[in-house]
């Protein structure tokens, strides 16, 4: 009996042992050696993430169709108010949300990789809440606020009434942007496609007719951007809520108030650096508009035009969308496991990707700029030049954003520094810069931000997460434009005028083309 008893202890000691070991070989990180085939099958799920982002990124532009209409049925200077109230909009909403959207991705991209789907709807109930009631408030307090010190703002009264409406927008937004965030963080891409990519775009054109037929006149922007939003973040709440349908009851009590903490604790620096870029983003427009009548040739008419340069370049910041919400969820699962040699790797492959989409882009905006907003009127056509400018600095912006969101789901402490030390730069060149040269000094003052912007995040994942970089991950499509931008300024130098532009721009799609191409096929013969 003894000696069974002895038999039983040693077989439960031996099956401790192995599990133990099983928990270490766990804990580890996987080996380096398996990082490339750990890359490539990561990039079969970016490559599907990306496919479907793109469609929603292209399908949000036909948002493009109400902008072109305001231009054409109101003219540039309602255009132009319509875009400052709304930028400005947009930098408060970020209170509103205050950091939930990115938050909230991380959260449930973490709580899935462990398999906890019950806490999953937990956290999208109460981001849900969260959002949407301190959108309300903070809508409210800035309606108030303009009332109040409507006299003492010293700016158009027209961009004061304009913006007193467009924030009951607040709300919709948050509705959307948390939403369409917890679909992100459940690897669900495709949910934007139908909120943004479709509903906005179609509920805020009829809207905009239905209110100009109505009498709203120059209010109908307004009108539209309140009903759009609001028609884009219910349809956002419906798709995610059927990611939850079927989740088995929770066999441990959830703290509704211990996640809400939690989130707004993890939030709070991501949020206050996120009010810092859309700031950053928003300030030259917002600017312009203060400097009307008190800077060199700027009216509201050129804000007008100024602000479809800024509607026509944001779609290079949209490239970004096509990565980085599959891109964000994917690194917060490498970075809690430990997998962080993987998520380097990839962070490489979809720098190079952006490059090869950005590139071109840039070219032909610089190249056959005044042709491009030829679409909104002829007045537009003076914004050529600043629109070149303005989408080299977008296209920059978009680039480096990939190495926010790197530092966001480990530091984002890092990441509010740098968002400050941008922003500092940026009021204080546009502040030197409009004044002297009007637009031109508002195109300007916006590169030298994101350029420092760029020099911190690089600084940041060489140096402190000791992110190793090679000149081979980009050097494929910076060569590929230096080559094709040589007969591309041949063209536009010996040609003039709307024949010039298009010409060169072609000619540079062409080279630049070719060179893709073959890089394309040099790495399927490479893969085996």
């Amino acid at each position: 009996m003894r000696s069974n008893i002895e038999i039983a202890q040693a077989s439960d000691r031996l099956r401790e042992e192995s599990l133990s070991t099983k928990e270490i070989a766990l804990d580890l990180p996987p080996p380096a050696v398996d990082a490339p085939a750990r890359v490539d099958q990561t990039g079969v799920e970016l490559k599907r993430g990306a496919f479907l982002n793109t469609i929603a990124m292209l399908a949000s532009n036909f948002r493009g169709i109400f902008t072109f209409l305001v231009a054409r049925l109101l003219g540039p200077a309602a255009l132009g108010i319509f875009s400052v109230a709304w930028s400005t909009t947009d930098i408060i909403s970020k209170i509103g949300v205050l950091g939930l959207d990115s938050t909230i991705t991380t959260f449930i991209a973490r709580s899935e990789a462990v398999g906890n789907r019950a806490r999953s709807r937990a956290l999208f109930r109460v981001a849900v809440v969260l959002g949407v009631v301190q959108s309300i408030i903070t809508a409210t307090i800035v309606i108030v606020a303009l009332r109040f010190f409507n006299n003492r703002l010293h700016v158009q009264p027209q961009m004061v009434s304009a913006l007193a409406l467009v924030v009951c927008a607040m709300p919709g937004l948050a509705l959307y942007r948390i939403s369409t965030a917890i679909s992100r963080g459940m690897k669900v891409m495709q949910h934007d496609i139908y909120s943004r990519g479709m509903t906005e775009p179609i509920a805020t054109t009829l809207a905009f007719l239905l209110a100009l037929a109505v009498g709203f006149k120059e209010s109908s922007p307004e009108v539209a951007a309140i009903v759009g939003t609001a028609a884009s973040g219910v349809i956002a709440l419906a798709l995610a809520s059927t990611l939850f349908r079927h989740v088995p009851p929770q066999k441990e009590v959830v703290s509704t108030l211990g996640e809400a903490r939690a989130l707004l604790g993890f939030a709070a620096p991501i949020s206050i650096y996120q009010l810092i870029n859309a700031f950053i983003a928003r300030l030259d427009l917002i600017m312009l508009g203060y400097f009307v009548g008190r800077a060199p040739g700027v009216t509201l008419a050129t804000v007008g035009v100024y602000s479809a340069v800024v509607a026509t370049a944001d779609g290079l910041r949209k490239v970004n969308q096509a990565f980085n919400p599959i891109f964000a969820p994917v690194v917060a699962g490498m970075t809690a496991t430990g997998d962080h040699d993987v998520a380097a790797a990839t962070y490489a492959r979809l720098a190079q990707w952006m490059l090869w989409i950005l590139l071109p882009l840039v070219a032909v905006m610089s190249l056959a700029g005044g042709t491009i907003l030829l679409i909104y009127g002829p007045a537009f056509r003076q914004g050529g030049v600043w629109l070149g400018i303005v989408a080299f600095a977008s296209a920059f912006n978009a680039f480096v954003a990939l190495g926010e969101t790197v530092i966001m789901v480990q530091r984002p402490r890092l990441n509010l520094l740098h968002s400050s030390i941008t922003c500092t730069v940026a009021a204080a060149g546009l502040l030197l810069l409009i004044p002297r040269f009007g637009v031109m000094g508002a195109a300007f003052g916006i590169l030298l931000p994101y350029v420092v912007q760029a020099i911190l995040r690089y600084a940041t994942l060489r140096w402190v997460f000791r992110w190793k970089d090679s000149w081979s991950d980009i050097r494929s499509p910076l060569i590929a434009a230096g080559i094709a931008l040589v007969p591309a300024i041949v063209c536009r130098a010996f040609l003039g005028g709307i024949v010039g532009q298009v010409t060169s721009a072609t000619a540079f799609l062409t080279v630049f083309g070719v060179h893709w191409l073959r890089h394309h096929t040099h790495r399927k013969d490479e893969c085996p």
